[in-house]
């Protein structure tokens, strides 16, 4: 156990269905993203960073990539006798007579034995498909001077875009919470759930056999453990981060989060050595750009080759763009292939996807980010 006594463990069972082709066959924390990593990286990376050394990931859809993903542990230095990332799939059956995790809440509920058997006195509850760097000691640390129960970490977002989130409303400056809203209609506030808890064990276990008893339950942290906390009148308290931190749910909000790594003041600073996000060493050749090849403001990672025109784009692993082919404000997932004469706007495309030569794809004043998963055949 980590020197504070906190365990964590990271939920990365959602289907991710608003990311669409992406995650047809691969569970949505295991989608690439930043030229070579992984979302998973990222809380898998805090942990490590903050001192946190066992590590339960649940996982569920689609996820036999991401379990041999993070089955080890030594991408994150959690691979030592006493530290491990350990995969936990589902053990109960729903009446479709499939293993599944009935909500958040259920899915903590499912490794109480796990959690057991390391007797922390800290839960640290994650999501497994933010973008962000946080220093999780540091929460604890509020935490256990609030004397709170349960701190939830909120980040503050526009006004207007509040309703999309669990809201957090606190008596001020205290930060004690005493009111919260799931997605609500008129928000009181934008401080926003970001899906990261400390708990209590002792008292988060009691909440859960209980829940697991309930029929009525959502079996949900939001909907469920957090209402009753409050309702019991316990200590609550958010935590506010004023970092980088992404909810990359879709297809636009993917790409942005890509993006954002074009820009001058890039807060997540993927160059950090204080706070290294670490991933797996892909052994690929160094990036090649030919001779007639243009590129502006790009983000190419190594095994590329570019022989033609990348501008405001992120183009990861062993990606190609042939002679005379444009790639302007789109993001290239590992293997993307783009022949000769093409023209690529405004897109993400899917690792291997092959535009073909001459296509055109997407377009410059497109609203949405067009998704290429599919093959794109050429226009002789």
């Amino acid at each position: 156990m980590s020197q504070n006594n906190m365990l964590a463990m990271i939920l990365a069972g959602g289907r991710g269905s608003r990311l669409h082709d992406l995650t047809n066959k691969v569970a949505k924390p295991a989608v690439s993203y930043g030229g070579k990593y992984r979302i998973v990286d990222f809380p898998l990376s805090n942990c490590a960073n903050s001192g946190i050394d066992i590590v339960g990931v649940l996982t569920q859809y689609e996820s036999v990539l991401l379990n041999s993903y993070v089955a080890a542990g030594r991408r994150w230095g959690l691979d030592s006798k006493d530290s491990g990332v350990f995969v936990l799939p589902p053990r109960e059956k729903a009446d479709t007579g499939l293993d599944v995790y009935r909500g958040t809440a259920d899915a903590i509920s499912q490794n109480i034995d796990f959690i057991d058997n390391y007797d922390p006195e800290y839960l640290l509850i994650l999501s497994g498909d933010h973008i962000y760097k946080m220093n999780y000691d540091k929460m604890l640390d509020f935490h256990k001077e609030k004397k709170a129960d349960a701190t939830i970490a909120v980040i503050p977002v526009p006004m207007k875009e509040a309703s999309r989130f669990g809201i957090m409303n606190t008596d001020g400056e205290n930060a004690k919470i005493v009111e919260f809203e799931e997605k609500p209609k008129n928000p009181k506030s934008n401080l926003a759930s970001m899906g990261i808890y400390i708990f209590n064990w002792k008292t988060l276990r009691r909440l859960l056999l209980a829940d697991m008893k309930n029929p009525d339950s959502n079996h949900d942290f939001g909907k469920d453990i957090i209402p009753t906390l409050l309702g019991e009148g316990k200590a609550l308290y958010a935590y506010r981060f004023e970092g980088y931190w992404k909810d990359v749910g879709t297809i636009d909000s993917l790409w942005e989060a890509n993006m954002d790594l074009l820009g001058k003041e890039n807060p997540l600073n993927m160059n950090d050595t204080t706070w290294n996000i670490y991933t797996e060493d892909v052994n690929t050749p160094p990036q090649y750009v030919g001779a007639n090849a243009t590129i502006d403001r790009a983000y190419i990672t190594q095994g590329c080759r570019i022989e033609g025109l990348v501008r405001s784009s992120v183009l990861f692993t062993n990606v190609v763009v042939e002679e005379g082919a444009q790639v302007i404000d789109s993001v290239l997932m590992p293997g993307a292939y783009v022949e000769a004469g093409a023209v690529v706007t405004r897109a993400l495309v899917a690792d291997g996807i092959r535009i073909g030569k001459n296509a055109v794809v997407g377009s410059e004043g497109s609203e949405e980010i067009l998704l290429v998963a599919k093959r794109v055949k050429g226009v002789e």
